[in-house]
C-alpha cells in the first residue's frame, strides 16, 4: 500500500524546481563572479530534461521557477517545460539576493524576467520564488514590487532561522498576506516541521539530500495526514547531477552543495511515486484560494494564452 492510499482523502503536495545553473548558487558568489558565468560549462538543459523525464515517468506536473538569465540563453527550455504540461514561475533574473538590491533594481529585474518567461511559455506567469528565499524582515518591500508587477503568489518566505534567509515565526501554512503598501499575495512557504519550540526546514534542496529517505517519507506523511497540509518540495536541476564540475569555496558551502547528489534522483522517484504531487497552482486551488492562473497579466502584450 502506498503512503498516500490509506487514511482520508490524500492531500496534493507541490513539486517545484528552481531552474538555475550549478555555478549560480548563492553559496559560491564569493568565488564565482557573474561576469565569468559565460565561461562555465552549462548543464541546466540536460539536467532539467532529466527531471522532466522523471515527472513523465511518475505522471507528475510541477511548477518550474526559471531564472531569466537561463531562459534568455536557452530559449528552447521554457517552451519545452510548458509544452510538457508544467507551470512556469519566475526565479528572478540574475540570482542576486533581493536584500542586496535596491527597490528599483529589483523591479527592473523582476519585470525583465517575467516578460521573457511569458513570451517564451505562452503562459501568464503569476508565481515567484526569490533567489535563496531572500525576502525577509529587512526587505518586505519586495512583496509590493511583486504585487504591482502582476504576480499573484509568492513562495519565498521561509519560516526558519538560517544564516542567509528566513522569517522566524512566519506562518507555516499557505496563507493570504497583505503587502506593506496594501497589495494582496498568496504566500506558499517551503515545508517545515514543528517540533516543540523548533521549526525545522524539510523536504527540499539540501534538507532533502541530507535527510534519509525513510525520514523524509515520514515527514511528508505527517504533514499530509496529521496536519492536513501539503508538502512543498523543491529541488534544483544540479541536485541530480553528481558528476558536475566541482567549484572551490568554503568547506561549509561545498558540503551544502555537493553532499548527497548521487541519491537525490532515487529519493525523488520514491516520493513522486508514493505521494500525490501537482503544481503550486493546483495546491493553491485545493487550499481554497481560487484559480490564480486566470488572474490578470500586467506586462502589456506579453501573454499568449494557449487555446482551450
Amino acid at each position: 500500500m502506498s503512503a498516500e492510499s490509506s487514511g482520508p482523502r490524500a492531500v496534493t503536495n507541490a513539486f517545484t524546481v528552481d531552474v538555475e545553473e550549478h555555478f549560480q548558487v548563492s553559496g559560491f558568489e564569493d568565488v564565482v563572479s557573474r561576469d565569468t558565468w559565460e565561461n562555465h560549462p552549462s548543464r541546466v538543459v540536460a539536467n532539467t530534461r532529466r527531471l522532466l523525464d522523471l515527472m513523465d515517468e511518475t505522471s507528475v506536473k510541477a511548477t518550474f521557477f526559471v531564472l531569466g538569465w537561463v531562459a534568455e540563453r536557452h530559449p528552447g527550455l521554457v517552451p519545452e517545460i510548458a509544452r510538457r504540461g508544467h507551470e512556469i514561475g519566475s526565479h528572478g533574473h540574475s540570482h542576486r539576493l533581493i536584500y542586496q538590491q535596491s527597490q528599483n533594481e529589483f523591479r527592473v529585474e523582476t519585470e525583465r524576467s517575467r516578460r521573457v518567461l511569458q513570451d517564451q511559455s505562452g503562459q501568464p506567469v503569476v508565481g515567484y520564488r526569490a533567489a535563496s528565499f531572500s525576502i525577509g524582515a529587512r526587505n518586505m518591500w519586495a512583496l509590493d514590487v511583486l504585487a504591482e508587477a502582476g504576480f499573484l503568489y509568492d513562495s519565498s518566505i521561509f519560516p526558519v532561522v538560517h544564516d542567509r534567509y528566513g522569517v522566524p515565526g512566519a506562518p507555516r501554512q499557505i496563507h493570504r498576506l497583505t503587502t506593506p503598501a496594501g497589495g494582496q499575495l498568496v504566500e506558499i512557504p517551503p515545508s517545515t516541521l514543528s517540533l516543540g519550540p523548533l521549526t525545522l526546514p524539510v523536504a527540499g534542496g539540501g534538507y532533502l539530500r541530507l535527510t534519509p529517505l525513510a525520514v523524509t517519507r515520514r515527514i511528508v506523511a505527517h504533514l499530509n495526514r496529521r496536519e492536513r497540509i501539503p508538502a512543498i518540495v523543491y529541488v534544483h536541476p544540479w541536485e541530480i547531477d553528481a558528476p558536475q564540475p566541482r567549484i572551490r569555496g568554503r568547506w561549509s558551502n561545498r558540503f551544502r552543495h555537493y553532499h548527497g547528489l548521487s541519491r537525490t534522483e532515487t529519493k525523488l522517484r520514491v516520493l513522486l511515486s508514493e505521494f500525490r504531487f501537482g503544481t503550486l497552482d493546483a495546491v493553491i486551488r485545493e487550499a481554497g484560494f481560487g484559480p490564480l492562473s486566470t488572474g490578470p497579466a500586467l506586462v502589456p502584450g506579453a501573454v499568449r494564452l494557449h487555446p482551450a
